[in-house]
């Protein structure tokens, strides 16, 4: 009776040790470390750490020795660098440390480390987006206030929390390949550029730099009129040119890694070269040319749009296109993945690949403003893996997104990546746990574009849940924990595309924050391009938006095959078919179903999809520690209670065009559709 007790108060212990956690340590959580002896000869700071971490984290065989070894080799490129178990050698010391993680993570993964494997980054730069502005809010942002700026705190000198808290921000992207933190919101204030401010922007620097993150920031395009007190913001006017060449000298003092500028100009109403006559070459080449000297790079953004009759989706591909080849060679185009705005689902933007001798870069968005901000559980690494390996046939079959992009095809002197982050001060950094793979997703598709889901899924499962306390009392964590979770992260894009805009439909969310439905939103004297009826062009006759030779002709940026396939209906992939075409109700689908059922179908098995979810998470509650359990809990709840109201919403407002009924088996709607739509739709799905 007593040898009982005490294994149930042995095992009590080890359950409130595992039920412990909020999700502050990311996918880098402590682990019980065997002896490690670290042999190295070289001595810096970025060495310093690979050391600690291999210290602290050290999973191999007790007392091993491993050593770190800077050595020039032609097969490692950049910060690349060869691994071994029992060496990692590199050209930099930044590679030593990639190589550190990578290490760690087999270890802690159970992934074979074969000898002498060569790892090279499939971008050169690889930074994240903050939106961050300078009073600490974060334009969508769902994860809190900003972790590098606040109102109160801009001028002062930063607090030793404030320092600890950059410091665990860059150990956690240089655990995943990062390179780069774009400090502030691209719609960017003109303070950015003051004394005060650019003060801080080096005491960023300082923290984030050992860990190999270089600081950028991004430049309202208005800032020698605005901060400068000159009378034009002109490119090509020489009091203009002299400006901003004193600035970048100022920047580079202050930074002297400092990587450069991102850019958004002559979008939405922010100031750009256009305002004067000039073009997006001539604005982006002016910022090239002052940053040339210290190695800076200018990320000039290619999501520009201004109001018009035309298809919003070309605008991109019409202003830049005529320009290819004019921009100097520190110029990047950062380029959205889909030609509207980071829809759930969109074909990728014709940009890529169609600019042949123009560095162009992939932006991604990793903070969910159009899939759920914070409350829904969405993985997004299915989403980019299906644009990296979309085919351009730009140079023939296998030009894809990624090829053409990482200098495989086109001779780019810089590579690059981006991804808007989803980082601010909650506990957990991203405000739903799950989102946390996000981060680390694009991390790793940003060093191998080449990598799978399933397999970024499995690691970060793993590093993030694994727990050796749980395994030593449970033997089917992996059978009854990993492959569910995995699965249901790797069906949830899916799912969220179902529930919220399927079969092409593209930006019918409600006005207000673009979270719940609002396919009916069209304030009289609105912009049409604000505007769900502008994307849906829902009527008597059928739904969708005519993108064809006849239409927009929006299908004449593709390349062939593409163009072809996309314009003919019977060709176009049904995950496109109201993105390029507008359908009859009565339009046969492949299922054999009409066009009006599909998407009720759809609705439906979105909905379906995230109860099972919710079954799921359900299941595996003695595998989790209490709180994330009840966090993530609670939000499927939301979840699932916001797929209803998007599919109620939805069906009942197209139904007053379609005029056919919600086929009988599905469930029916259990809201009214004028309760939604007199009622803030978002107020009631984001309820708790």
């Amino acid at each position: 009776m007593k040898r009982t007790l005490f294994t149930l108060t042995l095992v009590s212990v080890i359950l409130v040790n595992l039920f412990a956690e909020d999700g502050h340590n990311l996918w880098l959580r402590n682990k019980n470390t065997g002896n490690v002896t670290v042999v190295c000869s070289e001595k810096s700071a970025t060495i310093g750490i690979a050391v600690q971490e291999l210290k602290q984290g050290w999973q191999g065989m007790d007392g091993a020795t491993i050593t770190l070894k800077i050595k020039k080799d032609k097969a490692i490129k950049n910060d690349g660098f060869k691994l071994s178990p029992t060496q990692i050698q590199s050209n930099t010391p930044l590679g030593i440390l990639y190589g550190t993680y990578e290490l760690l993570r087999r270890q802690q993964t159970g992934e074979p480390i074969e000898d002498k494997v060569v790892y090279n980054p499939s971008y050169e730069v690889r930074t994240l987006n903050h939106w961050d502005n300078l009073d600490g809010t974060i334009e969508r942002g769902y994860a809190g206030h900003s972790i590098f700026w606040d109102k109160e705190k801009n001028l002062l000198t930063p607090t030793v929390q404030e320092k600890l808290r950059w410091k665990e921000y860059a150990r956690a992207n240089a655990s995943i390949g990062l390179n780069g933190s774009v400090l502030n919101n691209v719609n960017a204030s003109p303070d950015m550029l003051t004394a005060g401010i650019l003060k801080r922007v080096k005491e960023i620097a300082d923290v984030l730099r050992p860990y190999g993150i270089k600081t950028y920031i991004s430049v309202k395009f208005s800032s020698p009129v605005l901060t400068g007190g000159l009378k034009t913001s002109d490119p090509l006017d020489p009091t203009v040119i002299k400006w901003w060449n004193d600035k970048v000298k100022e920047i580079y003092k202050l930074v002297p890694d400092f990587g450069g500028f991102l850019v958004k100009a002559s979008s939405e109403g922010q100031p750009g070269p256009q305002d004067f006559g000039r073009t997006h070459a001539d604005g982006a080449n002016m910022l090239a040319d002052a940053l040339k000297p210290f190695g800076g790079i200018v990320m000039w953004r290619a999501f520009v749009y201004s109001p018009s009759d035309k298809d919003r989706a070309k605008q991109a591909y019409n202003e830049f296109m005529p320009l290819d080849g004019q921009f100097r060679d520190n110029v990047i185009i950062q380029v959205k993945n889909g030609p509207i705005d980071f829809q759930p689902r969109e074909p990728f933007s014709p940009l890529f690949g169609a600019m042949k001798k123009t560095s162009v870069m992939p932006e991604l968005q990793i903070t969910q403003e159009y899939l759920g901000h914070s409350i829904h559980l969405v993985f997004l690494s299915t989403m980019w893996e299906e644009l990296l390996k979309s085919d351009t046939y730009q140079q023939g079959e296998g030009s894809t997104v990624a090829r053409c992009t990482d200098g495989s095809i086109y001779n780019q002197k810089y590579t690059a990546i981006a991804g808007v982050s989803n980082i601010g001060l909650d506990t957990n950094w991203c405000g739903h746990d799950f989102a946390q793979a996000n981060w680390y997703a694009f991390g790793r598709l940003a060093w191998n574009n080449q990598l799978t889901s399933p397999e970024i899924a499995d690691e970060w499962i793993k590093l993030t849940f694994e727990n050796d306390s749980l395994r030593n009392i449970t033997t089917d964590w992996t059978e009854n924990f990993l492959i569910p979770v995995k699965q249901m992260m790797m069906q949830s894009r899916e799912a969220a595309v179902n529930y919220m805009m399927p079969l092409g439909l593209h930006h019918i969310f409600s006005a207000n924050e673009h979270y719940g439905p609002g396919p009916w939103w069209a304030p009289k004297g609105m912009r049409a391009d604000w505007t769900p009826p502008y994307y849906h062009q829902a009527d008597s006759q059928g739904i969708g938006f005519d993108r064809t030779h006849s239409g927009s002709d929006a299908v004449s940026q593709y390349h062939e095959p593409l163009c072809s396939q996309f314009n003919d209906v019977k060709t176009c992939p049904e995950i496109y078919l109201l993105w390029f075409h507008h359908l009859s109700w009565d339009y046969k689908m492949k299922s054999g179903r009409n066009l009006w059922d599909e998407i009720c179908y759809h609705y439906d098995t979105g909905l379906n999809k995230v109860r099972e979810f919710q079954k799921t998470w359900d299941k595996v509650e003695k595998y989790v520690d209490v709180e994330r359990f009840k966090k993530v809990q609670c939000k499927l709840r939301s979840q699932s209670r916001n797929a209803q109201i998007w599919k109620d919403a939805c069906l009942l407002y197209f139904q007053q065009f379609s005029k056919k009924p919600i086929p009988y088996k599905l469930e029916r709607p259990v809201y009214e559709l004028d309760e939604l739509m007199k009622n803030d739709s978002i107020r009631i799905s984001k309820a708790n």
